[in-house]
């Protein structure tokens, strides 16, 4: 076999020496890779992260639009159930300070056997992915036309409670977050268990409903540009705007 010339080697070698040292600067220079940047999306399943509530991490809108969760204001949602349960869900158009975050008011009644059993005033803020946030209720429990209690009210910006998530701005199957930090009052958590799926109230039959289990025990199912559409037997039969 013929011998390389002794040029020749030195000239490979060189070529070697160049590469090695030029990948070195590359990739000490370029700086980590941002999963953003190759389009990943983060926290998309799994525990989420309620830091993106926290009033530090703004700004917030208390124009509720997530396309699971959408209270235009003067919308009134309407479940009812067997045996004279019904509540009535209603976007106001008033605004409650939390925490120094603007939030919607939505409130709540609920009846029972006829009678009005509680009204809440739920507050909700949204965060620029579409995360509904929330920030904390008032509670009014009633019987016999009078109030009695105040059951589970609680507010973000009190002692150690924190906003929690409601609804994340792009839900997926696997997702489970705290809804509401309140330590000794409430610490209230969701999974969502399937997507797509088709459920029938006597509002329709809806055809991209989302599955949601909570703790305490509770189901719910969402449906994509309606909303809340089933809460633990209660459904939809009703929208009208005021």
């Amino acid at each position: 076999m013929k011998k390389s010339s002794p040029l020749i080697l030195f000239g490979i070698a060189a070529v070697v020496i160049l590469f090695l040292v030029g990948n070195q600067y590359f990739m000490k220079n370029k700086g980590p890779v941002n999963s953003n940047s190759l389009n990943e999306p983060l926290n998309t399943t799994g525990e989420l992260d309620i830091a993106v509530c926290d009033p530090a991490n703004g700004p917030f809108s208390n124009v509720i639009d997530n396309e699971f969760f959408p209270y235009p204001v003067g919308t009134v949602y309407v479940l009812e159930e067997e045996g004279g349960a019904r509540v009535e869900i209603s976007a106001l158009d008033e605004t409650e300070l939390v925490s120094g975050v603007s939030t919607r008011v939505i409130e709540e009644r609920e009846w029972e056997g006829g009678e009005l059993a509680e009204v809440s005033r739920n507050f909700f803020a949204q965060a620029s992915d579409k995360t509904v946030c929330y920030f904390g209720e008032e509670v009014d429990d009633y019987k016999n036309g009078e109030i009695v209690g105040h059951g589970g009210a609680w507010r973000a910006d009190e002692g150690e409670n924190k906003a929690g998530i409601i609804m994340p701005g792009t839900p997926l199957v696997g997702q489970s977050y705290q809804q509401e930090v309140a330590p000794g009052v409430a610490m209230d958590s969701a999974r969502h268990e399937a997507m797509n799926e088709t459920f029938t109230t006597p509002f329709g039959t809806f055809i991209d409903v989302l599955l949601v289990q909570e703790q305490p025990s509770s189901t719910k199912r969402y449906q994509r540009g309606f909303g809340l559409i089933y809460d633990d037997g209660a459904v939809l039969t009703e929208i009208r705007t005021e």
